[in-house]
């Protein structure tokens, strides 16, 4: 490979870094809008039509494998976009994928900094209560997310002071687990497996914070 491409990869990295940082990195109340790379293609984003002042969903999408919402959740989707009419359900999408992929990937590797930044308190403790029981066995996880399938918004609920949106996730995982001396004791790299997360993300409506931090996760 040659320097000029090495360089300009490197460009594109650091680029791509930036824009996701900008989403769900520190939250210092001056963070952008939040606009994330997508891996995949996926439906156009779920906005109010301005066009008669209707507060109804328009999925203005050439996707036909579906919208970025089950049906169940599109009456709090109205809701929200009637209270914040800066939001944006594809936008929102794309930064539930990548949250998703770099919480995943920080439990793995036990980066407590970056769990700490897209974490509440509550999900901050029970990720950080595993890392360390899994430090004092001495186990390390191989971990790696092949792909995420597919990822739906399937609820949204509103109080006076919060939104809270969950997201399901079908993604295939491959997952290994070695102990002190590396010698692998579960799991196999060769194997992938389904999983089925419902993942809740919430926010301060109102908030000059532009960022979504995980609430709650479960398996559905």
């Amino acid at each position: 490979m040659t320097s000029f491409a090495i360089v300009l990869l490197a460009m594109i990295a650091a680029f791509l870094g930036m824009r996701l940082y900008s989403v769900l990195g520190k939250r210092t109340g001056h963070e952008q809008e939040p606009v994330l790379p997508r891996e995949r293609a996926t439906a156009s984003p779920v906005r109010l039509d301005d066009k008669d002042g209707s507060t109804a969903l328009a999925p203005a999408s050439a996707d036909t494998a579906g919208l970025v919402y089950e049906p169940a959740a599109e009456a709090g989707l109205r809701q929200l976009l009637a209270t914040d009419r800066n939001f944006d359900a594809g936008r929102f999408m794309e930064g539930a994928e990548a949250a998703y992929r770099m919480i995943l990937e920080a439990y793995w590797k036990g980066d407590r900094d970056t769990l700490r930044d897209l974490c509440d308190d509550d999900s901050y403790e029970a990720f950080a209560d595993a890392i360390a029981a899994r430090e004092s066995r001495g186990e390390t996880l191989d971990n790696r997310l092949i792909g995420i399938d597919s990822a739906k918004i399937t609820a949204v609920e509103m109080s006076r002071s919060e939104a809270r949106v969950t997201v399901r996730y079908h993604a295939d995982i491959s997952a290994v687990t070695r102990d002190a001396d590396g010698k692998l004791i579960a799991g196999s790299m060769s194997d992938a497996s389904q999983t089925d997360d419902l993942w809740t993300f919430r926010r301060q409506i109102g908030s000059n914070d532009p960022n979504w931090v995980l609430d709650e996760a479960e398996s559905a």
